[in-house]
């Protein structure tokens, strides 16, 4: 569609002397409010008040909202449309260049009262008008957009159509962000008591296409929170190597990357359809893998490593020994990034920031709605464990019961960890039986289990998972409590001068 006229009212100046600049060279003629008008000083600009006869009142609130100003817009390519603005004096405005109060900015450092003065008004009012003539009237509402415009202007004369159509979704999505996050804003300010809001509002920006879904025949997609926090996730994660990345990768590191993140000694985990089959602390960060591969040799073929130090030459030598699909870290040595780039599909990732982050809103969709809870993110104190059996714990028992609490958090539940203070040794994940996942995760330990502690991320509601673990060599057990057989847990526990130890917390994760 051919410009001859064009409105212009930005926030953001970056590039837009010379954008109209362009557009003046092919005659177009420029209309501006009056602090754009200002930042085009030099060219022959036309103000609003002009045209409308209305200077802007109420310090800049009302500025273009005029019939004069949105008839020019709004009127489509129709010969009755544009005989009314011929008797009104009207000339249709054909491109229209606008960007908004930066409300996002402002959120952060402003108080309530001036924020308010952060909602644009006029200018969402104009994109969408814009945004609705697509037919005829081409909308830019992102600097990085004026060049093809430009470009098409050149090119061809006018700005085609599938490029109006590209730009006004992308107008449309913009004022919906806009509105949306104001929406957020104020209900955080205004409700701060709601940890869950009435109306919840979600808005996600497509990052990257995945190789594809949980199986080759689905799509799939990974999307960025348009608000996120100031913690690093998976999403941040720069791929340094390897094979395009699958929805189950992405699952997988992100599993990873929220175990290692929460400890501070070196540590590594290995994670097998999102539950880590071992997981282990060390002196270095090698020796933390090589225990961690140990816990599950088996499993680990085709796993995802998360390590929460920087990779060197020799934890990268022990990767590569092995078919492992992806490694997440905070960085990578020269020396250690050639190794893992020798494997041509390795997936080779790298998020800097693995410090513990705060708990957020965590949601997940089932056909016709959406579940939302707190992140399971709590700041457990062990003074407020409770020891319930006669036998205290040693020193030992306690860091490995203490080490296995951290990671069952992590695991599918039903969930039982088998551990030492440095080691996972067994892992029983999502079976619909506890005792079962307590037979699993001590089969998989072996004799490594004697001498070791057994968590479970819900209460144990029977002594057969206590009879299992004292079969197995176990000395000290901790779970949530709250059984009604809790007595009689207990005392088998006793029985077998076992530790019985009671976090008052349940960590399901279905």
């Amino acid at each position: 569609m051919k410009v001859k006229r064009a409105l212009i009212s930005v926030w953001d100046k970056k590039g837009v002397y010379e954008f109209a600049a362009a557009l003046h060279e092919m005659g177009v003629e420029i209309i501006a409010t009056d602090g754009t008008a200002k930042a085009l000083k030099g060219l022959p600009v036309k103000r609003v008040s002009e045209l409308t006869g209305f200077a802007e009142l109420l310090d800049g609130r009302v500025k273009s909202l005029h019939p004069y100003i949105y008839s020019a817009v709004l009127a489509r390519d129709r010969k009755d449309h544009l005989e009314q603005l011929e008797k009104l004096g009207v000339k249709p405005i054909d491109l229209v260049a606008v960007n908004l109060y930066p409300f996002k900015e402002a959120a952060v450092r402003e108080g309530l009262e001036k924020l308010v003065d952060y909602i644009d008004i006029g200018g969402p009012s104009l994109v969408r008008a814009a945004a609705k003539n697509f037919e005829r009237v081409t909308v830019v509402v992102d600097p990085k957009d004026y060049k093809i415009v430009i470009d098409e202007l050149k090119q061809h004369g006018e700005v085609k159509e599938e490029t109006r159509r590209r730009l006004a979704v992308k107008a449309f999505a913009y004022t919906s962000e806009y509105d949306d996050f104001i929406a957020y804003t104020l209900s955080k300010r205004f409700f701060e008591e709601e940890v869950l809001p009435e109306f919840l509002t979600l808005k996600f920006v497509k990052v990257q296409n995945l190789r594809y879904g949980e199986n080759p025949h689905q799509v799939a997609a990974l999307y960025r929170e348009a608000y996120p926090s100031e913690d690093a996730t998976v999403v941040d994660a720069e791929q340094l190597h390897g094979r395009e990345l699958s929805f189950n990768n992405m699952l997988d590191l992100n599993a990873a990357i929220e175990i290692v993140r929460e400890f501070t000694s070196p540590m590594a985990v290995v994670i097998k359809h999102t539950n880590p089959c071992g997981a282990a602390i060390g002196e270095t960060i090698r020796e933390a893998y090589v225990k961690a591969r140990e816990s599950d040799p088996l499993s680990a073929y085709g796993s995802i490593v998360g390590l929460n130090r920087e990779a060197d030459l020799e934890v990268a030598k022990e990767i590569t020994s092995t078919f492992v699909e992806a490694v997440v870290a905070p960085g990578y040595t020269p020396a250690a990034l050639n190794e893992l780039r020798r494997k041509e599909n390795l997936r080779v990732l790298r998020l800097p920031r693995l410090n513990p982050r705060s708990a957020g809103i965590d949601f997940r969709r089932v056909t016709g709605g959406l579940l939302v809870q707190t992140e399971d993110v709590v700041d457990e104190q062990v003074e407020g464990f409770k020891v319930v059996s006669l036998r205290k714990p040693t020193e030992k028992e306690l860091q490995a019961a203490l080490f296995g609490w951290k990671i069952v958090k992590h695991v599918k539940s039903n969930a039982i960890v088998v551990s030492t203070p440095d080691w996972i040794v067994g892992v029983g994940a999502g079976q619909m039986s506890r005792v079962d996942s307590a037979k699993l995760a001590l089969e998989k330990a072996g004799d490594r289990a004697k001498g070791g502690a057994l968590a479970s991320d819900g209460f144990i509601p029977f002594r057969d998972t206590v009879d299992a673990a004292a079969e197995a060599g176990i000395t000290c057990i901790i779970q949530p409590g709250g059984s009604k057989r809790d007595q009689e847990v207990t005392e088998a526990a006793n029985e077998y001068d076992m530790v019985m130890i009671h976090t008052g917390k349940r960590h399901f994760k279905h």
